[in-house]
């Protein structure tokens, strides 16, 4: 931050899972202070109840008081009440605003055509509350090199940001904030066909799993292996590993190419939705201008 220059102000508009797992990733990096800190959620309690944990934070009524005290606004809602959300609040919306998305169905150009303001989006993983893991960014055509710049440094606390553009929105987000999902799902499988076929209990095998784990990130985090060179490491010609690998090969087969068809698929039908609303909203803003 430069001499004089104040800290910016942090709204959060939303603190169900996602919101919630942002606002403690920040407050826990010294990233933002509680007290530059203005928060809201529809479920109002659940604002409250964060608040608890973190002495200084700033809880109001709705998202336009959120907007009045805040400089970069976090919208932490769904997809389908995004558009909503930004029509109740336009007329609190003010230049001086960034707008900050983490939902990927909406792309930047429309919610800067919406607000008319500087719009970037920021899709998180769960993996940033351990203030790592990637976070994927997408900058509006409002920004200059020196905002971009400041708000990488800010998404930098807790993430290893990519800027990445449209088209690969949807395979970057099933890799970087699905895949642990998809990934634990892999491991609690491989676990219980252990306790299956063999006299391992579930929590031995647990805590060799997740052991296991945590030596495999940290590998990956010094750059000792490649993905490709580590697996050629522990695979001896010959040996257990590479019959185990030979029957994934035959099982898995083209299973990943379907989730990504699969996933894609919902992504489009969300996209319908999204552009149905634009279409409707731009109709009622039409029929407006006309009877004016």
């Amino acid at each position: 931050m430069k001499e004089g220059e104040r800290l910016k102000r942090i709204g959060f508009i939303g603190t169900g899972s996602m919101g919630k797992i942002l606002i403690e990733s920040f407050l826990d990096a010294s990233a933002i202070t509680p007290n530059n800190v203005t928060i809201t959620n529809r479920t109002i309690e659940k604002a409250f109840d964060l608040a608890t944990s973190y002495e200084g934070i700033h809880v109001v009524k709705d998202a336009k008081a959120v907007i009045q005290q805040s400089d970069w606004i976090f919208l932490c809602v769904k997809p389908l009440q995004m558009i909503p959300l930004l029509e109740e609040v336009k007329d609190t919306l003010s230049e001086d605003k960034t707008i900050i998305s983490i939902t990927s169905p909406i792309l930047v150009d429309e919610l800067e055509k919406i607000t008319n303001l500087s719009v970037v989006r920021f899709i998180p993983s769960i993996v940033n509350r351990a203030l790592n893991g990637p976070s994927l960014v997408t900058f509006g055509k409002k920004f200059s090199n020196e905002e971009k710049e400041e708000l990488l440094s800010f998404f930098k606390f807790i993430s290893r940001p990519e800027i990445i553009g449209d088209d690969i929105t949807r395979v970057a987000s099933d890799i970087g904030c699905c895949g642990p999902a998809f990934v634990t799902f892999l491991i609690e499988e491989m676990i219980d066909a252990a306790v299956k076929e063999t006299n391992i209990t579930k929590e031995e095998a647990t805590n060799i799993m997740e052991s296991m784990l945590i030596g495999y990130g940290e590998l990956l985090k010094k750059k000792v292996f490649t993905l490709e060179s580590l697996r050629e490491k522990v695979t001896v010609p010959g040996g257990v590993t590479g019959i185990g690998l030979n029957v994934l090969r035959n099982e898995v087969e083209d299973q990943f190419n379907l989730l990504f068809q699969k996933t894609h698929e919902k992504f489009d039908e969300d996209r319908l939705l999204v552009k149905r609303q634009l279409e409707d909203q731009e109709k009622i803003m039409n029929s407006q201008s006309k009877g004016k």
